[in-house]
């Protein structure tokens, strides 16, 4: 196996879990805050899409992501406890297709890095003391997403859905 195999497993696992986690909520369900100022799924999925696009902005060549005008400033920490829903996306299916091209985009980037990128370092921004190098970033990256989707489960257990895992 591969350094890129083994990250590409990584991230689609994590991946698969957001999916698993939403599957049986409704689209007004997805806005529900586990307590007041906390994030709700809807904000936590725009902000994922949104990290996606800046871990790629580390990686060789610097890929993007198409995602819709002012999207990242959406999802950013300022508009976390906003109770308004203005700009958000509004449906479930909307946050999972923009997902799907995140994803693919993300994995293709992964696909063609070079066994030597994973040791380039990182240097500028707010991710250069975090993951020194883009190895780091890549090992970080689905620990980021699975960290998200544990702050679902406290949201689940206030809709009264079934525990998953």
């Amino acid at each position: 196996m591969t350094n890129n195999e083994l990250v590409a497993i990584g991230i689609k696992t994590a991946y698969s879990f957001i999916e698993k986690f939403i599957d049986d909520l409704s689209d007004e369900e997805m806005f529900v805050r586990p307590i007041s100022g906390a994030n709700h799924i809807a904000w936590q999925l725009g902000h994922l899409i949104s990290a996606e696009a800046f871990f790629l902005s580390h990686l060789p060549g610097k890929p993007t992501i198409p995602l819709p005008e002012g999207f990242m400033d959406q999802y950013s920490g300022k508009t976390a406890a906003l109770e308004s829903r203005d700009g958000f996306l509004k449906t479930k299916k909307e946050y999972l297709e923009l997902f799907k091209v995140a994803e693919e985009h993300v994995l293709k980037a992964v696909n063609h890095l070079k066994s030597s990128d994973f040791d380039t370092p990182i240097t500028e921004g707010p991710m250069a003391t975090m993951c020194p190098t883009i190895g780091a970033l890549l090992a970080f990256w689905p620990q980021h997403t699975l960290m998200h989707v544990g702050q679902f489960s406290v949201i689940r257990r206030k809709l009264g859905k079934p525990i998953l895992f």
